[in-house]
Protein backbone atom coordinates (compact mmCIF):
# COMPACT_ATOMS: atom_id res chain seq x y z
CA UNK A 1 0.00 0.00 0.00
CA UNK A 2 1.06 3.55 -0.74
CA UNK A 3 -0.38 6.48 1.16
CA UNK A 4 -0.46 9.92 -0.44
CA UNK A 5 -1.33 13.11 1.42
CA UNK A 6 -1.73 16.41 -0.39
CA UNK A 7 -1.40 19.86 1.11
CA UNK A 8 -1.17 23.46 -0.04
CA UNK A 9 -4.52 24.14 -1.63
CA UNK A 10 -6.51 27.28 -0.95
CA UNK A 11 -8.11 30.40 -2.35
CA UNK A 12 -6.11 32.72 -4.58
CA UNK A 13 -6.87 35.55 -6.96
CA UNK A 14 -6.37 35.18 -10.68
CA UNK A 15 -2.73 35.70 -11.56
CA UNK A 16 -1.58 34.40 -8.20
CA UNK A 17 0.44 31.34 -7.27
CA UNK A 18 0.07 28.25 -5.13
CA UNK A 19 2.32 25.34 -4.31
CA UNK A 20 0.85 21.90 -3.75
CA UNK A 21 2.78 19.14 -2.06
CA UNK A 22 2.22 15.41 -1.87
CA UNK A 23 3.90 13.26 0.73
CA UNK A 24 4.17 9.55 -0.03
CA UNK A 25 4.57 6.83 2.57
CA UNK A 26 4.15 3.11 2.86
CA UNK A 27 5.44 0.75 0.21
CA UNK A 28 6.38 3.55 -2.13
CA UNK A 29 7.55 2.33 -5.48
CA UNK A 30 10.36 4.33 -6.96
CA UNK A 31 9.70 2.88 -10.41
CA UNK A 32 6.40 4.61 -10.79
CA UNK A 33 5.30 7.99 -11.94
CA UNK A 34 3.95 10.55 -9.53
CA UNK A 35 1.20 12.59 -11.09
CA UNK A 36 -1.18 15.43 -10.43
CA UNK A 37 -4.74 15.36 -11.69
CA UNK A 38 -7.64 17.70 -11.10
CA UNK A 39 -11.39 17.50 -11.16
CA UNK A 40 -13.75 20.43 -11.42
CA UNK A 41 -17.45 20.13 -10.53
CA UNK A 42 -19.36 18.33 -13.24
CA UNK A 43 -16.22 17.44 -15.16
CA UNK A 44 -14.06 14.37 -15.52
CA UNK A 45 -10.76 14.04 -13.75
CA UNK A 46 -8.01 15.37 -15.99
CA UNK A 47 -4.26 15.04 -16.15
CA UNK A 48 -2.18 18.02 -15.09
CA UNK A 49 1.44 16.90 -14.75
CA UNK A 50 3.57 13.87 -13.95
CA UNK A 51 7.12 13.06 -13.04
CA UNK A 52 9.08 9.86 -13.63
CA UNK A 53 10.44 9.11 -10.18
CA UNK A 54 13.49 7.33 -11.58
CA UNK A 55 14.58 9.63 -14.40
CA UNK A 56 12.90 12.84 -13.22
CA UNK A 57 11.45 13.35 -16.70
CA UNK A 58 8.44 15.65 -16.55
CA UNK A 59 5.18 15.61 -18.47
CA UNK A 60 2.56 18.34 -18.65
CA UNK A 61 -0.92 18.86 -19.98
CA UNK A 62 -1.14 21.68 -22.52
CA UNK A 63 -3.10 23.73 -19.98
CA UNK A 64 -0.21 23.47 -17.50
CA UNK A 65 2.76 24.10 -19.78
CA UNK A 66 4.56 27.32 -19.00
CA UNK A 67 2.60 27.92 -15.79
CA UNK A 68 2.98 24.79 -13.64
CA UNK A 69 6.15 23.03 -12.57
CA UNK A 70 6.29 19.56 -11.06
CA UNK A 71 9.28 18.69 -8.91
CA UNK A 72 10.37 16.14 -6.35
CA UNK A 73 12.30 15.81 -3.15
CA UNK A 74 13.77 12.35 -3.46
CA UNK A 75 14.88 12.08 0.17
CA UNK A 76 11.52 13.17 1.58
CA UNK A 77 9.55 11.22 -1.04
CA UNK A 78 7.44 14.23 -1.87
CA UNK A 79 6.29 15.64 -5.17
CA UNK A 80 5.23 19.24 -5.54
CA UNK A 81 3.30 21.25 -8.07
CA UNK A 82 4.18 24.93 -8.30
CA UNK A 83 1.35 26.76 -9.99
CA UNK A 84 1.74 30.31 -11.27
CA UNK A 85 -0.44 32.72 -13.21
CA UNK A 86 -3.50 30.87 -11.98
CA UNK A 87 -6.78 31.30 -13.83
CA UNK A 88 -10.38 30.79 -12.68
CA UNK A 89 -10.55 27.72 -14.92
CA UNK A 90 -7.84 26.12 -12.78
CA UNK A 91 -10.37 25.86 -9.95
CA UNK A 92 -10.71 22.18 -9.04
CA UNK A 93 -9.84 19.54 -6.51
CA UNK A 94 -6.26 18.51 -7.16
CA UNK A 95 -5.21 14.93 -6.58
CA UNK A 96 -1.80 13.36 -6.24
CA UNK A 97 -1.42 9.87 -7.68
CA UNK A 98 1.17 7.15 -7.91
CA UNK A 99 1.43 4.67 -10.77
CA UNK A 100 1.12 5.66 -14.40
CA UNK A 101 2.93 2.71 -15.93
CA UNK A 102 1.80 2.41 -19.55
CA UNK A 103 0.00 5.73 -19.62
CA UNK A 104 1.41 8.68 -17.72
CA UNK A 105 -1.65 10.88 -18.41
CA UNK A 106 -4.24 8.12 -17.97
CA UNK A 107 -5.92 8.27 -14.57
CA UNK A 108 -6.82 4.60 -14.90
CA UNK A 109 -3.13 3.69 -14.84
CA UNK A 110 -2.62 5.09 -11.34
CA UNK A 111 -3.22 2.69 -8.47
CA UNK A 112 -2.90 5.04 -5.53
CA UNK A 113 -4.55 8.39 -4.91
CA UNK A 114 -4.53 11.05 -2.27
CA UNK A 115 -7.66 12.56 -0.78
CA UNK A 116 -7.42 15.74 -2.82
CA UNK A 117 -6.93 19.39 -2.00
CA UNK A 118 -9.19 22.22 -3.15
CA UNK A 119 -7.79 25.02 -5.28
CA UNK A 120 -10.09 27.97 -5.90
CA UNK A 121 -9.07 30.85 -8.16
CA UNK A 122 -11.23 33.95 -7.99
CA UNK A 123 -11.55 36.36 -10.89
Amino acid sequence: QVQLVESGGGLVQAGGSLRLSCAASGRTSYNHFKGWFRQAPGKEREFVAALDWTSSNRYYADSAKGRFTISRDYAKVTVSLQMTNLKPEDTAVYYCASGGIGGVSDAGRYAYWGQGTQVTVSS
